[in-house]
């Protein structure tokens, strides 16, 4: 059974279609990428499974479980992880505290346990920080583990939502164009990333327009377009799909 399945999945702002029918499915422990031109849909099926938005039809199973319609939060609790287009840091944080945010539904919220400051909590709180500070590491950031958020450069940024999103340790990491507004170096550093993570086991969910990163890293890939599934593939079956290629270049081209 694959880790997730999209059957037949619809959303309709008013007139407009944004998802037709798309339907797919996701194996685990690999790299699944969602490719196509602006406005094709990609972010938008990225919240329709993540959450954000609710379906107009079609059905979402994590496991063999339907989880359409469920909140961000419901599925958080379920190992479903994100990051955002637009970054989404708390920059009035330290950086160390945003990644120890991504890790909070594993840790006792019990109101009056923290309110009397019971040891236990204490030594909960200094566990997470030392994981928080080993996973900034191990994406590149332990220069940044005593930084506050708002003195970090964008490039880092980046990696630290990354790192949130891996605090959860979720079994589905969605990740929204997270080479976008990097400059090359930093566009490597981040598709190394990906790769690590990727070998680490978790199952990778990839929206991006780099598409030599694209092709390094997939297993498989979707492309859409005008919010329908044009083709799905390896990377070798996409480069070659003549429909691919008059998306992206043009019938004439």
């Amino acid at each position: 059974m694959a880790l997730l399945e999209v059957q037949d999945l619809s959303i309709h702002f008013g007139g407009v279609k944004a998802v037709q029918n798309v339907s797919f499915q996701i194996d685990a422990g690999i790299v699944y990428s969602v490719i196509g031109p602006n406005g094709a849909g990609k972010t938008t099926l990225f919240n329709l499974i993540t959450g954000v938005y609710k379906p107009t039809a079609g059905a979402i199973r994590l496991d063999g479980e339907a989880i359409q319609g469920r909140s961000p939060n419901e599925l958080a609790r379920r190992g479903v992880a994100r990051t955002f287009q637009n970054l989404q840091v708390c920059m009035n944080m330290s950086a160390i505290e945003n990644v120890m945010v991504g890790a909070h539904l594993r840790l006792d919220r019990n109101l009056f346990k923290a309110a009397l400051r019971l040891p236990k909590l204490r030594a909960d709180d200094r566990r997470l920080r030392e994981e928080s500070a080993a996973l900034m590491d191990s994406v590149g950031l332990g220069q940044y583990v005593q930084s506050r958020a708002d003195g970090m450069p964008y490039g880092a940024l980046k990696r630290l939502e990354i790192a949130r999103a891996l605090a959860m340790k979720p079994r589905l990491i969605f990740l929204d164009e997270p080479a976008a507004g990097l400059n090359p170096k930093e566009t490597i550093e981040v598709d190394h990333l990906v790769r690590k993570i990727a070998d680490s086991g978790f199952t990778v969910v990839l929206v991006e327009h780099d598409m030599k990163m694209v092709m390094n890293l997939s297993d498989r890939i979707l492309v859409l377009d005008y919010g329908k599934k044009l083709a799905e593939g390896t990377g070798q079956e996409i480069r070659q799909n003549p429909d691919v290629i008059a998306a992206y270049l043009g019938a004439h081209a």
